[in-house]
Order: structure tokens, then C-alpha cells, then sequence
């Protein structure tokens, strides 16, 4: 499967890593990644960096009919917050869980007071989902991380599970893209990011 369109020289891991490009939710669609594929994705997600071996990194797998469930969800919180929200933001946040194939929200279960500081325990999870975006792109899909006020809304976090010290770092939408996507530019100014100390 080449669902995400990659050049013919991306063979290396390095390669791999240089053409992942973020896509936006609402610009994937059918096929998402089967069983073995999620299985997969996740896997690649629990090897991320784990100080002190805590294995803080939950992941919620949103999917088939859950989708619309998530999507009310979203709107019910979005009431919560907003007591007259706008139409368009209503149907904004109700339709992009739609469309996704696959959505996979990426928690850290924050272990507080423990010797391991809770920022390396919500930064583990964060490579979790850095995992799952590179996974995804290996296997030929499009994916892209996001937050917004569903991820931080504690209506939100409770319907799914999550505990009072949890954290959510971000959805990760997966699928195939529906337009051509353009590799990420690799010729970024790396000077601009870097100083030698």
C-alpha cells in the first residue's frame, strides 16, 4: 500500500523521517490502518523514551461508530464552555471525528509526587505520539497530531477515561490522504534552530 505518496528515494529510516508531512484531519479518509496496522502503530508508540520505566503513555483508540459518539461529545463540552457557540463551530467540531478513519488520543497517566518529575512522564507520552505519526507514515498513511479545547476540556478527559492527574497530549488522526500530499520541506534553515554552546 503507498497510500502517502512517497518519493522513490525515501528508503532509508533517515529518508522516511525527512518526508513525514502533518495532514490535516479533515483532508483524510478511507482506508485507515486494519487491526495489525493499529497493532503495529502502537507498538512502535510504547517504545518511546520512558524515564524510570513508568510507562505513563495511554492511548485511547477512537474508531467505526465511536467516531459520532466523539464528535457529540465534543459539542456537548463545546456547550459546557460556550453557552451560544457558533453554528460553524458546532458542525467543526462534530464532523472532523467523521471523517478521520482512525483517531488515537495519546495520554499521559501522571504519576504525582513520584521521583520521576511529571513534565519526563507527560514528555514520554509526547513521544508516544511522535511514535505514532512516524509508524503511520512508515506504513503508508497520513496523519497529523492535534489539541484544541476537547483535549484539555475535563468533560472531555472524563468520558474517556482519564483520571484527574492525567494529561492528554493531543489526537492523532490517521487515514489516507484525498489529495496529494507534498512532502515537508527539508532544506529548513537549521541555523535558525541551533547554536553550538
Amino acid at each position: 500500500m503507498d497510500a502517502f505518496a512517497q518519493s522513490e528515494s525515501a528508503t532509508s529510516p533517515i529518508d522516511m523521517l525527512l518526508s513525514r508531512a502533518s495532514v490535516s484531519p479533515r483532508l483524510l479518509a478511507e482506508p485507515g490502518p486494519s487491526d495489525a496496522q493499529i497493532g503495529l502503530i502502537l507498538d512502535a508508540a510504547l517504545r518511546a523514551p520512558d524515564h524510570g520505566n513508568l510507562k505513563p503513555a495511554r492511548f485511547i483508540v477512537i474508531r467505526g461508530e465511536a467516531r459520532q459518539r466523539f464528535g457529540e461529545l465534543a459539542v456537548q463540552a463545546l456547550h459546557q464552555r460556550e453557552p451560544d457557540p457558533p453554528e460553524a463551530l458546532i458542525e467543526k467540531f462534530r464532523s472532523w471525528p467523521r471523517t478521520v478513519p482512525v483517531i488515537i488520543a495519546v495520554a499521559a497517566t501522571v504519576r504525582v509526587g513520584h521521583k520521576i518529575p511529571e513534565i519526563e512522564q507527560i514528555l514520554s507520552a509526547g513521544a508516544a505520539a511522535m511514535n505514532i505519526l512516524n509508524a503511520a507514515h512508515a506504513l503508508g498513511f497520513a496523519a497529523m497530531w492535534v489539541t484544541g479545547p476537547n483535549a484539555y476540556d475535563p468533560v472531555v478527559l472524563r468520558a474517556l477515561g482519564l483520571g484527574e492527574s492525567d494529561k492528554l497530549v493531543g489526537y492523532v488522526g490517521i487515514g489516507t490522504p484525498i489529495n496529494a500530499v507534498r512532502p515537508a520541506p527539508r532544506k529548513l534553515d537549521r541555523q535558525a534552530f541551533v547554536s553550538e554552546w
